[in-house]
């Protein structure tokens, strides 16, 4: 019989289905923007072994739009303080915090255990790369986030398979990458479940405190894995588009676990629908060098 915090999903779910979730075990890598959202989903619906993965400390610049970021957390680990946050809301799940960078050297390790289903909300490419094709080669069901940033409309946000994203650049050059690095082909199902917008993304604001560079101000910004003080170009983000990623992939990996349908594929042939853009165009900032 399900606790009665979870008495609302029970009645959409059922009982057998919120018993699934409780003894299924599901990975998140990468804790921003997207993946606390899906973090707090998984949660709050009753998955009861979450894994938290992420290398990162809380920065400043995370406060529009990270859960765990905000008064009395800066500088602290995402995962310690989002693993914090998890046993306040169900006492009665487990919550794992990795506070590790996933990499060739670290997956075998941070897949253990088997979970469920993985998330992945990494914004480093080379990981991401690996993580998918990892999970593929291994046949471990995968929810992948695509391009968030840079996005100001939320009804954009759609599932399909990694090979039938439609607009999105980033999912474009990742499939390029994942054939010529990883020997995927991309042109047909892959079996990785994306989460990607179909809004054209929106070029960011050179902003006067920039001074014409980019200065990063995040702790741990020169981390030798992915460091922030490196980046010639920062995407603007808001908080209603990564935390309908986020929330998107929690549903489609909760719909996974419980066997419930999901997309259809596209049909060939089928134009793909115009690209979306924000009602109010930006100019291209000059780029730092």
């Amino acid at each position: 019989m399900p606790h009665r915090r979870f008495d609302r999903a029970a009645r959409l779910l059922g009982d057998a289905g919120v018993q699934r979730l409780a003894s299924s075990t599901v990975t998140v890598f990468g804790i921003g923007g997207v993946g606390s959202f899906a973090a707090e989903a998984l949660v709050r619906s009753g998955v009861g072994r979450v894994i938290l993965v992420d290398y990162d400390r809380i920065c400043v610049t995370n406060v529009n739009r990270q859960l765990h970021a905000m008064k009395g957390t800066l500088g602290k680990s995402k995962v310690a303080v989002m693993a914090e946050r998890l046993r306040l809301i169900n006492p009665d799940a487990t919550i794992e915090a990795r506070h590790e960078f996933y990499s060739a050297e670290t997956s075998a390790r941070l897949l253990v255990p088997e979970p469920d289903v993985v998330i992945d909300a990494i914004d480093n490419v080379a990981a991401k790369m690996h993580l998918i094709a990892t999970c593929v080669r291994e046949r471990l069901r995968l929810v992948s986030a695509m391009g968030a940033a840079a996005r100001l409309d939320p009804t954009a946000v759609r599932v399909a398979d990694l090979s039938e994203t439609r607009v999105d650049p980033f999912a474009r050059e990742l499939r390029r990458n994942l054939r010529r690095k990883h020997d995927m082909d991309c042109t047909k199902p892959v079996g990785v479940w994306a989460v990607y917008s179909e809004e054209l993304p929106t070029p960011p604001h050179a902003l006067a405190y920039d001074d014409g560079a980019f200065e990063c101000v995040c702790p741990g910004g020169t981390n030798g894995m992915n460091d922030c003080d490196h980046k010639n170009r920062v995407e603007g983000s808001v908080a209603f588009v990564p935390s309908v990623f986020g929330l998107t992939a929690a549903s489609v990996a909760i719909k996974l676990m419980l066997g419930m349908p999901l997309p259809l594929p596209r049909t060939p042939g089928v134009d793909a629908p115009r690209p979306r853009r924000s009602s109010r165009q930006l100019p291209t900032p000059a780029r730092s060098s």
